[in-house]
């Protein structure tokens, strides 16, 4: 929006608001601050849209609080983007320069394209905590997620300033620990995957139990990455030309993550395709979703409820996720926890590392090997196979061990 197209609220003008509920959107509560101007007396107004009532009056109160020290609502309502770039000269003040490079990576890379379409008063602590959740998630590093974290705390402290803000959201406490339990979860994929396809069956029945108007895409969503070891973005970005449905094979090519303005397909991590099967459990809603598509080769078989794309952070939301895995026992699961049972899966079921390797997407073998920690069964046949090979040494009988099993055990291992 340039200069002048903005409509400010002029200093002094009484500001009416109100909150519209409509329930057959995913986000229902449209919160609108409206006046009239005293010159052309027009009636200008900004709104915006809330999951609760409760965000909506909030943000409803900035904005009034914000108008009465004499802040326009243009102001008020600006989002973070438009925002952090006219203020970042102010917010880099002090920083020595070879800090800046660092700061704006972070900025460019990880804020704008995460958070930078929300309005700078509508951003609230859970906000950030989602955007860090996401970053850990994507693999930021230690030094990564400082400077990012760094250069949005300095942008919100502008924000205070100019009395859009009085708290700010992006001081993030306790993100040491997150990443840390983060890299504990990379070291041991195994311990968080689910027991058997049952539970993944019951965590998706639950999940679409939990949302609005009881999404049945919801609960594909789940069964379709807890099958296949995909990430929640390439689920979103899967077409009907990607499955073929004569060999059952999936190529994997796109995923969807957020931009700046929304949310946008572009290559998978890594920036390498790669085939992934399709098992007997999942292939009949395949065929039905490739069916009600027409066959159209292009189009998205997993959406939301409207037909948009869907991010982790989205699924959480409309499906109450936390809620739910803590009523079924597992309230240390996430949505990436989906990736990490199809692949212990694909591990004990006794497929090889390499194509392990390649089905998951990963860049080196020693990621592939986490899965792969021998379970119960492969530890007692190794004290057979040891056993077998004293016994046979001393000329002794010992258990039998078979062919079939030594291969197992040297896959497993």
């Amino acid at each position: 929006m340039t200069a002048s197209e903005r409509v400010e609220a002029p200093i002094g003008v009484k500001i009416s608001t109100d909150i519209e509920h409509r329930p057959d959107r995913p986000t229902p509560y449209r919160a609108r601050v409206r006046w009239v101007d005293p010159i052309t007396k027009q009636r200008p107004s900004r709104s915006m849209v809330f999951l609760t009532q409760d965000e909506a009056q909030a943000w409803l109160d900035r904005i009034t609080k914000a108008a009465s020290r004499g802040i326009s609502v243009e102001l008020a309502t600006t989002e973070l983007a438009t925002y952090g770039d006219s203020v970042m000269d102010l917010a880099m003040r002090g920083l020595e320069l070879k800090t800046h490079a660092p700061y704006m990576a972070g900025w460019r890379l990880r804020v704008k394209p995460a958070v930078g379409h929300l309005q700078v008063a509508g951003i609230t602590a859970g906000i950030a905590d989602r955007a860090l959740h996401a970053w850990v998630a994507d693999g930021a590093g230690v030094s990564t997620l400082k400077n990012t974290i760094a250069v949005w705390v300095r942008i919100m402290e502008q924000a205070i300033r100019d009395g859009i803000i009085e708290i700010n959201p992006a001081r993030l406490y306790g993100w040491q620990k997150l990443f840390k339990k983060a890299e504990d979860e990379e070291t041991d994929p195994r311990g968080l995957a689910l027991r058997d396809w049952d539970v993944l069956d019951r965590l998706a029945d639950g999940l679409v139990e939990a949302s609005f108007n009881k999404y049945d895409g919801w609960g594909d969503i789940i069964r379709f990455a807890g099958g296949t070891g995909a990430r929640i973005g390439e689920v979103s970005g899967v077409r009907a030309s990607d499955i073929d449905t004569n060999t059952w094979l999936w190529k994997v090519c796109r995923q969807t993550t957020t931009a700046p303005g929304g949310l946008i397909d572009k290559g998978t991590k890594g920036k390498r395709s790669r085939l992934v099967p399709i098992i007997p459990e999942l292939r009949p809603n395949i065929a039905w979703r490739i069916s009600r598509v027409g066959n159209k080769p292009d189009a998205r078989l997993f959406t939301g409820p409207r037909g948009g794309r869907i991010t982790t952070a989205i699924l959480r939301d409309a499906t109450h996720w936390d809620d739910v895995v803590v009523r079924l026992g597992y309230e240390y699961l996430r949505r990436h926890d989906l990736r990490h049972t199809a692949l212990t899966w694909f591990a004990d079921a006794g497929v090889p590392p390499h194509v392990l390797m390649r089905i998951a997407g990963h860049g080196q073998l020693t990621t592939t090997q986490r899965y792969l920690h021998p379970d119960l069964r492969s530890v007692q046949r190794a004290g057979d196979q040891l056993t077998a090979f004293i016994n046979a040494a001393r000329g002794l009988p010992g258990p039998k061990v078979e062919v079939e099993q030594i291969r197992q055990l040297a896959i497993t291992a």
